[in-house]
């Protein structure tokens, strides 16, 4: 099973971080490749969300069920769509006035071995625009506290492939 793993430091606190990943609603807005979100339940702990990505005229939907233990984790287990199987999970932790330290791992697998092998050649870069968005938007939130937010630590797998969480606010389900 292909996975990803990496470790950030960034200049806000755990709480600010877990809240932007957990509003699930917000993605088509600053994730690539989102095309729409909607949120089926959500509570203080659990979500279920569906999530249409598309690139081109591919796309693809992805049911995922989501825990949530603010401001700690979030959980993202697959439900249903094009991949074999999908878990993504997230950590956040304080480090400092606001610093916060996420560990994000995702593991996944494709139903197609002919899809994961195309898809492997291009899931690093895939993957860095995401990391690179969900940045760009906490520094929209909620400002700069430091020069620059820093990759502490990273370990990838780079040939396999990644996945992301949505939740609903563009159109695109029927």
């Amino acid at each position: 099973m292909p996975s990803i793993r990496e470790t950030h430091r960034l200049p806000y606190t755990a709480e600010q971080m877990f809240d932007l990943v957990a509003d699930v609603d917000k993605y088509p807005e600053f994730l690539p490749w989102v095309v729409a979100t909607r949120v089926r339940e959500d509570s203080d702990t659990e979500m279920t969300a569906d999530m249409l990505v598309g690139f081109k005229a591919l796309r693809e939907k992805f049911t995922s069920k989501v825990v949530k233990d603010r401001p700690n984790a979030i959980n993202v287990h697959y439900i249903d769509g094009p991949l074999r199987d999908l878990d993504n999970n997230w950590t956040f932790r304080n480090c400092g006035e606001n610093c916060c330290e996420i560990d994000f791992a995702v593991d996944f697998s494709f139903k197609s071995i002919m899809f994961e092998t195309l898809a492997g050649q291009y899931i690093d870069r895939a993957f860095r625009k995401m990391v690179d968005a969900f940045e760009k938007r906490a520094h929209e939130l909620y400002g700069s506290n430091s020069s620059s937010a820093q990759s502490v630590a990273s370990e990838r797998t780079p040939d396999r492939p990644v996945s992301a969480n949505r939740r609903s606010s563009a159109s695109g389900f029927s």
